[in-house]
């Protein structure tokens, strides 16, 4: 598991002066190419390492950060302790049991009871209401494919209802706004995609293996994608589910009107997801504008009219 391996080699590096990077990947059991990415993103994080080649270089931690278990502050544990538990929501308990040990090993015996009580104050939770809740396994098939570079075929439902057998090559597992999906390259379209994960099923991981692929900055940058769809919609609302848009909206994009009612800017991806949470807010809630997506609206509604009929 990348985590307890990038653990690990922090806990090293703080033990010794230095070490080769064959060292490490041998010690590791992984590529010398896997443990100079995790060097960079233990850099990432915050954790000077340094690197030198040739004769009596190797890889090692600056040494004016090499102090003892004061290392790490209490609001550095205590962010490893909440980051650990958001993982062990999608991970099984077997590989968040030693990072969690390793981490809590850091913490001094007089500040056990803070540091515990501070990285509880914020808790993860990935379950669904109601409904199947299945993710979590297909969350665990993927994230072990993709430690092994495995190819994924899986069975997917469209929009539109249409299923269709598809091979892919995970490149990541991505979590937005409390759903799942995987990016890959379908090797059906030839091209990078995304899926939904409630929309997958017959899951599995095949004994064929891929070399990953250089991610399109386009779709790297997912959030930013989604982002240049938004449109701005300004709805009428009523005071009764005003806690609802303000999970959407926030309180800068809402104004009162008076008489329990209220505007909203709302950020709005025309298609049927979009639709179907306008639709969600029923009766208590009506698009002002723009006109076409209000004329739309109303198609909408009329055609779920007529199915009671």
């Amino acid at each position: 598991m990348k985590l307890e391996r990038m653990i690990a080699i922090i806990m090293l590096l703080l033990q010794r002066e230095k070490m080769g990077g064959k060292e490490l990947a041998g010690l590791f059991e992984v590529s010398l190419r896997t443990i100079y990415r995790d060097i960079e993103t233990i850099n990432q994080a915050g954790i000077p390492i340094v690197t030198r080649s040739g004769v009596g270089g190797g890889i090692g931690i600056m040494n004016e950060y090499k102090i003892e278990k004061g290392f790490f502050t209490v609001k550095d544990i205590t962010a490893l302790l909440m980051g650990l538990g958001f993982i062990s929501n999608t991970l099984s308990g077997e590989e968040t049991t030693a990072p969690l040990a390793k981490v809590k090993s850091f913490i001094p015996e007089d500040k056990q009871h803070e540091i515990t009580l501070k990285a509880n104050q914020i808790s993860f939770d990935l379950s669904a209401w109601l409904g199947s809740n299945d993710l979590q396994t297909k969350v665990e098939v993927i994230r072990t494919t993709l430690e092994h570079c495995s190819i994924l075929s899986f069975m997917y439902q469209s929009a539109k209802g249409d299923k269709v057998m598809r091979t892919l090559e995970p490149h990541r597992l991505l979590l937005k706004e409390n759903h799942w999906y995987v990016q890959g390259y379908c090797l059906n379209r030839q091209q990078f995609r995304v899926f939904k994960l409630s929309r997958i099923s017959e899951l599995e991981r095949t004994e064929d293996r891929f070399v990953m692929r250089e991610i399109p900055p386009a779709f790297s940058e997912f959030t930013d994608t989604m982002s240049r769809k938004m449109q701005k919609i300004k709805l009428q609302l009523d005071h009764s589910i005003l806690d609802r848009l303000l999970d959407y909206c926030g309180e800068e994009n809402i104004t009162p009107l008076g008489n329990g009612q209220f505007y909203a800017y709302f950020d709005f991806i025309e298609d049927d997801y979009g639709y179907g949470i306008l639709m969600s807010f029923g009766d208590k809630c009506q698009c002002i504008e723009p006109e076409h997506v209000r004329n739309e609206m109303k198609r909408r509604l009329n055609d779920s009219i007529r199915a009671y009929y």
